[in-house]
């Protein structure tokens, strides 16, 4: 591909001193798009004049998502006009105008293959400090009509910067841009963009882009996460875009039949299902934690459905466990309490998920209500079959006793271990629960409860349980002073949906699409329940679960972001655009795939 060279294509000035072209503001607006509200901020047009540059934003300026853009790291964005002479020529758009891609500052000179990360210029009155290039999202497409825009910005290496200001003051079109500083490792914009987006994410580049002081604390997160990461047995992917891609690719492709060896009443309403390989070979180790995505076979002409349940047992032994809550109305649950018994066969998909244990000393906060004991259970057994002597705390609530599944076996296993401490709550015990035995605080498992327990601050803390509860516990746990990047939650349903911009409108249960029903692969989206057929109209995975409003999440559009990035059960797919980094293996990118042909995603 031929993306021109920065420095002089298109440049009216050649080598001259570069120079602000145009000052670009806007205050956030709705725009329309595709039926839906969008607020942003990336209309913005050249103002005459000299305008105040202040630490977070242009007087007059104003960003409509501050959560992906905007802050004192991303407080000016910068364009070249030479990009601008590209584009035109390379999208035959001759009606591109500055701030017509969003930035604040036009500028002839600057290109993005010159300038580092951590370079300094004087405009004006005002002294910035470079800090990262641009992250893109749909928004940049939207305001220009060309969707493809995201990608096209960073796989032709032209993505522009963003500047903190260190010192305010006033600055006007015509004003000089002097360089009063060069930033340390001397990474260009270009590279650093490339480093992250684009394949390859050398580990002594990562390194070197880490030594830079002026680099956003977002990217220095992304890059330390694929530094860490390295480059284990079995995973791929980009983990400093999508977390997801840490963990190893799946142990099998598709469904695979698995036969009911055992079937155990936990409690009232809880039973526990050992799974087993129909030849009786063992069944490949799950991390602690992972979950079993399982479809059942309803009968009497009914469509299949499936589910996701957490592997409750211990990991690494030869079958599996999955223990199910039977839910008023659940079709699942019910069909597994009442039809499925040893000697059944079920199909299940590989173990995934990267709700998983963590290794090393810290302490660990295993905290849970109701069946989201499930996979912090299979975690307990981890560190009791590993002898572990982390410290340990096992938080539980219930109603009473009856509705308590695990009691016995988790107090075996808290026993074990030389550092633990069990808490069991109770919010409406039965006359014949006695505290200190079955139980050891009567009320809830609160916020409250857990913030007076004296936890470790150092801790990894491990919470599930209904939403309600996980937003509470983990509100609490940041608030005590645990670090964000060490509380993780576990959701069993469908998960939050990212949609930047997008304003509210009100929640509706996954449906069918409207129209006319496909004919082509079914879709099934796990988390949801919902299974549809393929429209060659739909033009994405993405854009039919909008259609059916399945939660999703997403940014970019154009593959470029990984966000929507998301478990491929089962089935294969076709990629329109190419992502410019594939995900990893075993998953998928949403926005810009089409099935190849049955296909189950996890949402």
């Amino acid at each position: 591909m031929d993306t021109g060279t920065q420095r002089t294509a298109g440049s009216p000035s050649g080598a001259a001193a570069p120079r602000l072209v145009s000052v670009n503001v806007g205050l956030p607006r709705v725009a329309d798009w595709n039926g839906r509200g969008v607020r942003t901020g990336a209309w913005k047009y050249p103002v005459d004049g000299p305008r105040m540059v202040r630490a977070l934003n242009v007087d007059g300026d104003g960003q409509g998502d501050l959560a992906g853009h905007g802050g004192p790291y991303r407080a000016v964005l910068v364009y070249q006009l030479a990009s601008y002479a590209y584009w035109r020529r390379e999208l035959a758009r001759a009606d591109l105008e500055p701030g017509q891609l969003g930035e604040n500052f036009t500028v002839d000179g600057l290109a993005d293959d010159e300038v580092c990360i951590g370079d300094r210029y004087r405009i004006g009155q005002a002294v910035f400090e470079v800090t990262q290039p641009r992250v893109t999202c749909y928004r940049v497409g939207l305001r220009t009509g060309e969707p493809r825009l995201p990608s096209l910005l960073v796989s032709h290496r032209r993505p522009g910067f963003y500047l903190r200001v260190l010192r305010e003051g006033l600055v006007a079109a015509g004003d000089a841009i002097v360089k009063v500083a060069t930033g340390p490792q001397a990474l260009t914009v270009a590279a650093v963009d490339a480093l992250l987006y684009l394949p390859g994410h050398d580990r002594q580049t990562i390194a070197r882009a880490l030594q830079i002081p002026a680099l956003s604390p977002g990217w220095k997160a992304s890059f330390e996460a694929l530094l860490n990461a390295g480059h284990g047995p079995g995973t791929t992917g980009n983990v400093g875009l999508n977390p997801a891609s840490s963990a190893p690719a799946p142990a099998w492709p598709g469904w695979r039949q698995l036969r009911v060896a055992e079937r155990v009443a936990e409690s009232a309403d809880v039973v526990s299902l050992r799974l087993a390989s129909v030849d009786g070979t063992p069944l490949p180790a799950a991390a602690p934690g992972q979950f079993l995505t399982v479809r059942l076979d309803l009968g009497e002409g009914r469509l299949p459905v499936t589910r996701n349940y957490s592997l409750s047992g211990r990991p690494g032994g030869p079958e599996y466990r999955i223990s199910v809550k039977r839910e008023p109305d659940g079709v699942a649950s019910g069909h597994l309490h009442t039809k499925v018994w040893p000697g059944t066969t079920v199909e299940a998909a590989a173990p995934r998920g990267t709700f998983t244990l963590s290794s090393g000393g810290r302490p660990v906060l295993l905290i849970s209500a109701g069946i989201g004991v499930t996979p912090v259970l299979a975690m307990l057994h981890a560190l009791a079959g590993a002898g572990s002597t982390r410290e340990v705390w096992w938080l539980h609530g219930a109603r009473h006793s009856a509705e308590h599944s695990f009691a016995t076996e988790a107090a075996a296993l808290v026993d074990q271990l030389p550092n633990a401490h069990a808490r069991i709550c109770y919010s409406a015990p039965l006359p014949t629960d006695q505290i200190g035995a079955d139980y050891t605080h009567r009320g809830r498992l609160s916020a409250d409860y857990v913030a007076g327990l004296g936890l470790p601050h150092d801790a990894d803390a491990y919470v599930c349980g209904p939403a309600s509860f996980m937003t509470g516990i983990g509100t609490a746990l940041r608030k005590y002073g645990l670090d964000a990047g060490r509380v993780h939650t576990e959701v069993f349903g469908a998960g939050p949906s990212l949609t930047p911009g997008i304003l509210a409108t009100d929640l509706l249960r996954p449906h069918q699409p409207a129209g006319i029903a496909g004919t082509g692969p079914a879709v099934t989206f796990a988390r949801s329940g919902l299974t549809t057929n393929w429209r060659p109209a739909d033009g994405s995975l993405l854009e039919l679960a909008e259609a059916c409003d399945v939660p999703a999440r997403w940014s970019c559009r154009t593959g470029v972001c990984h966000n929507c990035e998301t478990a491929l059960l089962t089935g294969t797919v076709s990629y329109r655009p190419e992502p410019l980094d594939p995900p990893a293996s075993g998953n998928v990118l949403i926005c810009c795939a089409a099935p190849g042909g049955e296909i189950v995603i996890d949402l």
